[in-house]
């Protein structure tokens, strides 16, 4: 006999049989999994300002890359998940190729933070951290590569100091902030941003994550929660699970002022497209970026459209520039099993063949 969604009691009996054994299965998993940690890679601090530190990546081999690679990440979230594990590393196949490879780590801003600026992050921090490199390696120029909102400060400081970057590369990065699928920018335009910092001061990791989680309520509140059980009774499924949870929830607070000008000149104010984007009182224009660009974006990115970071193309002055689209989203393009094969393969090879 079947019901009116034409399920038998059979049926019915034997799913709730299974999903009692996965529930009963995975108590016992649940006891033997450890904390999960993150980090497959080795690696040593070299440089820091205040809370913001500067670590290389120790490989199995020496690097035999000349130009070292700087990682600038986003502020929204920690820099770990481009090394989340063994076989989830976008550094470890960059290490595995023979890059040289450095990351920013902007720290867990406080208090004391409430007013720092992006001039104080792309000026100070990165810029900062790009001079250590050149003294370091001798070198008046360095390679960058800058990840979603790092992108954005990437592109900013390449800009502002074209001589010191010698090959940029931007992944899932927003240009045009005002394209019609981007369901974050239509939210965040009618902000008022200024009420908002002036009242919390840091604007909280918890308020930022709420906001990320309900552009995909459906699949980031509900599904992603009843599809665990399948995976319950696999102990490495499940360590997998629990540490991309921790990272989503490991959120930095974001300092105020900071926010305040990159909601306003970016978002609201679709800077990199209308101009007016200002860092320090010094006008960024696209158009001085003029070192060789490589532009990753993934083709089912509900953060960055792919035709918000296709925009670079028509407003950086490069005369080389390359777009790779990759098939996944926003996260998949560091840890998916075809990133592993791709991403870092594409970023050595386009790196190879402009080294000098």
């Amino acid at each position: 006999m079947n019901g009116p969604l034409n399920i038998s009691l059979d049926e019915i009996a034997g799913e709730a049989s299974n999903f009692q054994k996965k529930l009963g299965a995975g108590l016992q998993t649940l006891l033997e999994v450890d904390d999960v940690d993150f980090g497959a890679t080795a690696r040593e601090e070299v440089w820091r300002d205040g809370k913001v530190v500067l670590y290389r990546f120790v490989g199995e081999r020496k690097p035999t890359a000349r130009v070292p690679i700087l990682i600038c990440y986003a502020l929204v979230n920690r820099p770990y998940m481009v090394d989340l594990q063994s076989d989830r590393s976008l550094v470890k196949g960059l290490l595995a190729r023979g890059e040289d490879v450095y990351i920013i780590d902007w720290g867990y801003p406080d208090r004391s933070d409430r007013f720092l600026t992006l001039e104080d992050y792309i000026e100070r921090f990165l810029g900062g951290a790009l001079d250590h490199l050149r003294g370091a390696h001798d070198m008046e120029s360095v390679n960058l590569l800058g990840i979603c909102q790092g992108g954005a400060f990437s592109l900013c400081y390449a800009a502002l100091h074209p001589d010191r970057v010698r090959n940029l590369i931007t992944m899932v990065t927003p240009v045009d902030f005002h394209t019609a699928d981007n369901m974050l920018s239509n939210w965040t335009r009618g902000m008022d941003v200024d009420l908002m910092v002036d009242t919390l001061g840091n604007v909280p990791a918890d308020m930022m994550n709420l906001c990320y989680l309900t552009l995909k309520p459906w699949r980031l509140f509900v599904q992603k929660y009843v599809g665990l059980v399948d995976i319950l009774d696999d102990r490495k499924a499940l360590e997998d699970f629990l540490r991309m949870e921790k990272w989503i929830f490991d959120s930095p607070d974001q300092a105020g002022e900071a926010f305040r000008e990159f909601i306003k000149q970016f978002y609201q104010g679709n800077g990199f497209v209308n101009g007016g984007v200002s860092i320090g009182g010094r006008e960024v224009d696209l158009g001085f970026v003029d070192m060789p660009v490589l532009n990753i974006y993934a083709e089912q990115d509900h953060l960055v459209p792919p035709d918000a970071s296709r925009a670079m193309k028509g407003l950086v002055g490069t005369t080389d520039y390359s777009e790779l689209s990759f098939r996944g989203g926003h996260i998949g393009i560091y840890v998916s099993g075809r990133a592993q094969k791709e991403v870092p393969t594409a970023i050595h090879e386009w790196l190879s063949k402009r080294a000098r």
